[in-house]
Parts: C-alpha cells; structure tokens; sequence
C-alpha cells in the first residue's frame, strides 16, 4: 500500500525548510474520487507534526461529488457521524508552490483509518492494491505514463456562460483555427507553457513535451514514463493543478472538461502501460510490431473489461458528449498497431519500447481511478491468458458497431452489473463510487439547460 512516512521525516522537512526558508504555509492536498484535490492548508510550524502524527480528515471526502457535497448514500457521512480518518503524508511529495505570490509549500496526503489500514475509499489504495498483485502474482512492474489534453479558455465567458477561445497574446486575436501540432501556437503561449515548465521542473514533475491539439486553445503536456505507476499518477494530478494556476496567472483559465465545446474535439487522457520482468526486461517486446504473447493476453483483458470500467473512464454527464464517430475518441473495445480509430493503439517505435496506449478516458477522469482500471484489466488478461482477436486494420469506425456504454446511466448500470473490476478494486469502493455518481447524475437530470428552452419554451 501507499506507504507510511516516519523512515524519511527528517531529510523531506529538513530539505524543504533549507530551500524554501520565507514559506510560511503548507497545502495539505488529498484528491477524492474526481480528482479533485481537497485537504487544508497549514502554518509551517505544523508541518513536522503532521509527517510524525498525520492529519484528520473526514471519510466523507470520499463521498463528495464534483460539487463538494456528501452523498449520503454512500454511508460516509452522517451514517457514520462524518467520522475523521488519518491522512499521511505520501513521502517525497512536499515541494514548493511556484506560482504563488508568498513562499509555500505543499504536499500530497493518503487516507487510513484510524487502525492504520488503508482507508478503502481512497483510489490512491485502490491503485496500490492492483500493483500489489502485479508483484505478487506475476512478477512484473507496470512503467506507466500519462498523457492529458486541456483547453485554455477567456475568462470571459460567451452567452449563457459557454467558454470561448483565448485570445492571444501575442496576435490579440481570438483563437478560432484548428491547428494540430501547430508550432505558431505553441509560440503564441510560450511564455505560459514556459511557467508550466519551470513549476514542473520545481516540483519534480517530469514534463517533456507540449504540442498544440485538435482545437483552438487546445494543448497536451505530456509526462515521462516511470516505473511507480503511484507517481505516475500523482504526476498527472500535480500537473493538472499546475496548469490551473499557471493559465490564471497568465490571464486564463484552463479546463479540463472533457467536451467543452459542442463543435470541438474533446480532451482525453490516454495512458502508455509496458510490463517489466524482475530483470528490467519489457515483456510486451516480441517478434514483430505486434509484440509478444503476453501483450496480447493483456490487450484481451483490457477488452474484457472495458464495458465495466467505462463509469471510471468516463465518470460525469459530459464524459459522454465526447464519444463521436470519426473524432479519434474510441466507442468500442479494438486494437491495433500504429492506428489511432482503435481504444487500444500499439505506437510505433523500437522492439525495446512496445507499450499499449489506452486512448477511452477523458481529461475529467481521476488518473488514480483510471491506472487501476487499466491495470486491473491487464492483470485479468494475463492470469487469465485471453485472446484478444485480430487487430484492426484501417479505420475501426468503418468496421465496427459501436457497444461501449454512450451515457452515464448505462455506463454506471454496467459497472453495477460487473464481475471482473470489483474483484480489483473491492466491492465496498464499488458501492461507495456507484452511490456517489448515482446522487450525482440524480441531481443532474433536474436541472433546466437553455437548449431545453430554446427548444420546448414557446414551440409546445
């Protein structure tokens, strides 16, 4: 599991204080089931005793939708007296907060209840959970990187309070062209891009590449693989705050909602998974570009689960607006070598290097959430040695029909009905995430949207 912090408290607090003598506050972050990052922040002075004793915080915050309020349904709020567990500190995670205006720090937390078992709600163990079973069972070490797309978006909202484009600052027009891989745009945001950088470069974070997307205002930053799939994630959640802070620094706001824009691409987070044996050697190497036995087995567990796992994938109402034929977004479970139409994409490149990239999720999923499904479903396949069929040759939405869950109801109601993930991630997280985006979706549906008055207010 996620592990404990007392062997390594002197050095990280030490070190940081040496570093960063004027920070007089710490941000205590710990993300919950959508990857927000909620925690509190602290006095400096604080800081050793919450390595040595922890911090308290609610069990509830597992049970906050996207909006911050509990679900009660999932039995972690008043069912239970909105108990405290103990959050600790996950080692090597304190760093400095460059983009703020006064010295601090912050830090990453994981949850465990008050006999120091993982608390079972927090995705952080769920992940650890999965990766245990890696070692256990099979010997290898997932090397996982993570990849996310974002909007940059004008603070000033269009009608009804639709995002529009940036403008930019070195034009001063408005972004309106689709110009993917377009290197003037990645001039345009140089200096915003550049900040994201030198914060990633502060808090260890290993950024390498920025490429312009499928849409105006549209960006990737990608992250470096690494073999601690737990920092892997972590990466992709301190970047994502980055991000954020870095855009309103510079004038905007960044979003990643996976379909902001009805006309638009929409923003994925595609996930690069190899296998290593206990000699450092990626197992999924074979004898051509398709890779080995043991790719396929996996690929064939990634298939197997893929229906089940959409809830995960896909974990809010406007999760679905981005499943669209021809939009490079998957809507239905395929694989294939250098193809980007199919949900599973082997990438070209060297023997030494074969990965799979898992292209479903969007930029709205939970990285902790969406590693571990991934991983589960690797991990069926491999103990299970499924065949995942032949690849996809040409243009999968031209061959196969559509059959991944395309809402929400149905996606929650195949997670509901699942054998294979609850296995992985225990039926009690399960339980606490259904209830949690079924309350969610429930006061979802009783909200009016203007197109429902343009349509209905004076035609019926």
């Amino acid at each position: 599991m996620v592990a404990s912090t007392h062997s390594n408290l002197p050095d990280e607090v030490v070190a940081f204080r040496q570093r960063y003598p004027q920070a007089r506050t710490v941000d205590l972050i710990i993300p919950d089931v959508n990857g927000v990052l909620r925690g509190k922040r602290v006095e400096i002075e604080v800081i050793e005793k919450v390595f040595i004793d922890g911090v308290n915080l609610p069990g509830s915050l597992f049970g906050a939708d996207i909006n911050g309020e509990t679900a009660e349904a999932t039995g972690l709020g008043f069912d239970i007296g909105d108990a405290d567990q103990i959050c600790r500190v996950v080692p090597g995670t304190l760093t400095g907060v460059p983009w703020h205006p006064q010295s601090m720090g912050q830090v990453l937390l994981s949850m465990f209840d008050l006999e120091g078992k993982p608390y079972f709600a927090d995705p952080q163990h769920v992940l650890a959970g999965i990766l245990e079973r890696f070692t256990r069972d099979l010997g290898f070490t997932p090397v996982v990187a993570v990849e996310m797309e974002f909007f940059l978006i004008d603070r000033q909202r269009a009608a009804l309070g639709a995002p529009q484009p940036p403008i930019s600052p070195v034009t001063g027009e408005r972004e309106r062209k689709t110009q993917v891989y377009g290197m003037a745009e990645i001039d345009d945001y140089s200096a915003f891009l550049g900040d994201v950088a030198d914060a990633c470069e502060e808090q260890n974070i290993p950024a390498d590449t920025a490429v312009a997307e499928y849409a105006p205002g549209q960006y990737e930053v990608n992250l470096h693989y690494t073999p601690d799939a737990h920092a892997a994630c972590t990466h992709a959640i301190l970047l994502k705050r980055i991000i954020k802070q870095v855009a309103w620094r510079h004038g905007m706001d960044a979003t990643f909602m996976a379909k902001p824009y009805d006309a638009l691409s929409g923003s994925g987070t595609h996930v690069h998974v190899s296998l290593l044996d206990k000699d450092g050697r990626n197992v999924f190497s074979g004898p051509d570009a398709y890779g080995s036995d043991t790719l396929r087995h996996a690929i064939g567990g990634l298939m197997a689960t893929m229906v089940e796992s959409m809830a995960l994938f896909a974990p809010n109402a406007n999760s679905y607006r981005r499943f669209r034929r021809d939009s490079f977004v998957p809507l239905t479970p395929a694989w294939a070598f250098n193809n980007r139409t199919t949900a599973l994409r082997i990438p070209a490149g060297p023997d030494h290097a074969r990965r799979i990239e898992h292209r479903v999720a969007g930029a709205d999923v939970n990285p902790f959430l969406l590693t571990a499904a991934v991983l589960a479903g690797m991990h069926h396949g491999l103990t299970q040695r499924l065949d995942p069929g032949p690849p996809v040759q040409g243009n999968a939405y031209a061959q196969l029909e559509p059959c991944l869950p395309d809402t929400w109801g149905l996606a929650l109601q195949a997670l509901e009905e699942a054998t294979i993930i609850p296995q992985y991630f225990g039926e009690a997280f399960v339980k606490v995430y259904l209830a949690n985006k079924y309350a969610e979706r429930e006061r979802f549906s009783y909200h009016v949207s203007p197109l429902e008055h343009e349509w209905y207010l004076l035609t019926v």
